[in-house]
Order: structure tokens, then sequence, then C-alpha cells
């Protein structure tokens, strides 16, 4: 009777273990979430709790990969062609999409907002080698720094990432690109 007992306190208590969910808050850290969809260079899904979640990096901006209006204010406000402005986001998606494949599982870290105005989770994304993925895409110049507080955890991270970026005339920041 003793062992039944005991059985059956172990198989409720690995049966509790296994259905804990870890909460997304404002302020969280190293939430793993598998990587099922890369939709542009600075958004993509991940599974989170059993639940897919759409994830908007922060503290970055990537150019648009298809035309829509963003674009259309980005090639105005900096007088290149469209055109141009989707060429260059579809390299930002490229090089996301190569740091972060189907599968891959990233870590999720939250700041003082936890999500925007189209229910986006916001996110400094940690890759499984520890380093932080918006810093990688502003370091290699795919990304600008774009910070809208009180979002601005790691701004002077970003801010020195993309400064070296432009000085060593990486990705977007390369001349004739």
């Amino acid at each position: 009777m003793r062992k039944l007992f005991v059985f059956i306190l172990l198989i409720f208590s690995f049966s509790c273990l296994s259905q804990e969910k870890v909460v997304i808050a404002p302020n969280s850290k190293n939430i793993p979430c598998k990587v099922s969809k890369v939709v542009d260079g600075d958004t993509f899904h991940c599974i989170a709790n059993g639940e897919e979640i759409k994830v908007r990096l922060i503290g970055v901006d990537t150019p648009e990969s298809h035309k829509n209006q963003k674009a259309l204010r980005d090639a105005e406000k900096t007088g290149m062609p469209v055109e141009d402005i989707i060429k260059m986001g579809k390299k930002a998606y490229e090089f996301t999409k190569r740091l972060i494949p189907e599968g891959t599982t990233v870590y999720l870290e939250t700041d003082v907002q936890l999500t925007d105005k189209y229910g986006r989770i916001l996110a400094y994304v940690w890759l499984p080698d520890g380093r932080m993925l918006n810093e990688v895409l502003v370091r290699e110049g795919y990304a600008q720094v774009y910070t809208i507080p009180p979002n601005v955890k790691y701004q002077d991270v970003l801010l020195s990432a993309q400064g070296r970026a432009r000085e060593e005339g990486k990705g977007f920041w390369k001349s004739g690109f």
C-alpha cells in the first residue's frame, strides 16, 4: 500500500511539473521560444508554452521586404526608390532567417511594455550561442537602432553596435550597397 501511495505521489508530482507554464510578462527573462516562421528582418513567429506568438524585436528596425505603406514612407523619407528599400528588406529578412531558422530555440527577454499596438510580443532575443539577435542585426548593418521609450534597456549597446557597423561599412552602411 505504501509503495502504491509513493508511486501515485510521484506520478502526480511529475504531471504537475509538466503542465507548469512560463509566464510572459513585462521584464521577463529567458523565455524559451521555438522559431516557427521568420516574417521579416525584425519580426518572427515562435512557439512558447505550446502557443504560437508573434515577436517584434525591441530597439531595431529593418527595411520593409514588401511594398506597403511603411516602405513608401521610408522611400519618401530617405529619398531612395521603394524598390531599393524592398531589396534591402529582403536582405535583412534572409540574414535573420539564417540566424534563426525554423526549429531554433531562442530566448526572449521583455522590457517595460509587453506588446505593441499590433499585439506582437516585444522582446530582446537571445540566440542559442548567447548573442542578442537585436544587436547582431545592428552590428552587421542589417538594421538601424529604433528605440521607443520606455523600452530602452539595451539602447546604449545597440547605439554602440550601430556606430561600429557604420565605421566598418557593414551591411547597408557599405558604400555602393
